[in-house]
C-alpha cells in the first residue's frame, strides 16, 4: 500500500531542500519544481550520457532548475520545444532552435523569459517526433515514480503529444533533480503520471525500471474539467 500521497512527499522534499540549504532561486521552494544547488552538475551528467547524445530534439519544461540543461541542449545544437504557461494558447509550444538564434543569446533563450523572446510558437500537431523529454520533478523514486508540483501539466504534454504520434516508444524520459530528491516513499500512481527512464543529481546517474505503463493517450476521463475548457489544443481532440 502506499505510504504518503503526493502532497505529503512534495512537503517533505521542498523542507528537506530547505533545512539543507540546497534550494536556490527562486523562493519560496514550494509550490514549484524547486531549483537546487549543482543543477548544473546534473546536466553535465546528462550530457555525458548516450540518451543525450543520440537526441537531437528535445522536449524540456520550463523551471528554473532545467535551465543548465536547455542551455547545453541549445549549445550542443538540439532543438528544445517547451510549453507554454498552462498550453493556454493554440501554439502551445515554443521551438528554440540553435540553428536560428544569434550564439551570443543562448543562455538569454535557455530562460523562462528569454524563451518567448527567442521561441517560435507552434500547435502540438507541428511537433516533429521528441527523442527525448525532460520532465522537472519535485520527487522521485528510484524505480522511475515522479511527483511534479501538482498541475499535471507535464502528464497532459506528453499524452497530447503521444496521441499526436510525436511520443513512440524508443523516446526516452529523464529528469534532473538534487539527491534529496530521490525518496524511498511510495505514493499512488495515476494512470497519467509519465514513468521516467533515468535519473540523474548530481552525484548519480540512475536507471529506472518503469514501475507502471507510459500513457497511451489522454486520460480524458481523469483530466481536471478546467484543463478541458481552457487548454485550446485539446478542443478538435476531445471525444
Amino acid at each position: 500500500m502506499p505510504s504518503v500521497t503526493k502532497t505529503e512527499v512534495r512537503k517533505k522534499v521542498w523542507t528537506a531542500l530547505a533545512r539543507a540549504g540546497a534550494g536556490r532561486f527562486p523562493f519560496p521552494l514550494t509550490g514549484r519544481i524547486p531549483n537546487f544547488e549543482g543543477a548544473e552538475q546534473a546536466a553535465a551528467r546528462l550530457a555525458r550520457h548516450p540518451v543525450w547524445r543520440q537526441a537531437r530534439i528535445l522536449k524540456c519544461n520550463p523551471d528554473a532548475p532545467q535551465r543548465p540543461v536547455r542551455l547545453r541542449a541549445l549549445e550542443d545544437g538540439k532543438i528544445v520545444y517547451m510549453a507554454v504557461p498552462r498550453l493556454r494558447s493554440q501554439r502551445c509550444f515554443l521551438r528554440l532552435d540553435p540553428a536560428e538564434i544569434d550564439p551570443r543569446h543562448l543562455p538569454r533563450a535557455a530562460g523562462i523569459a528569454g524563451s518567448a523572446r527567442y521561441g517560435v510558437p507552434v500547435t502540438a500537431g507541428e511537433l516533429p517526433p521528441i527523442d527525448l523529454i525532460v520532465a522537472g520533478s519535485v520527487a522521485v523514486r528510484p524505480n522511475g515514480a515522479r511527483a511534479g508540483k501538482g498541475g499535471g501539466y507535464s502528464d497532459l504534454e506528453f499524452g497530447l503529444a503521444t496521441l499526436l504520434g510525436k511520443i513512440q516508444d524508443a523516446t526516452r524520459i529523464v529528469t534532473t533533480v538534487h539527491d534529496l530528491q530521490v525518496v524511498s516513499d511510495r505514493w499512488p500512481v495515476a494512470p497519467y503520471d509519465i514513468p521516467l527512464d533515468y535519473i540523474f543529481t548530481p552525484s548519480r546517474t540512475m536507471k529506472c525500471k518503469h514501475p507502471h505503463p507510459r500513457p497511451e493517450s489522454i486520460v480524458w476521463e481523469l483530466l481536471d474539467p478546467a484543463m478541458r475548457r481552457d487548454i485550446p489544443a485539446l478542443d478538435a481532440l476531445a471525444p
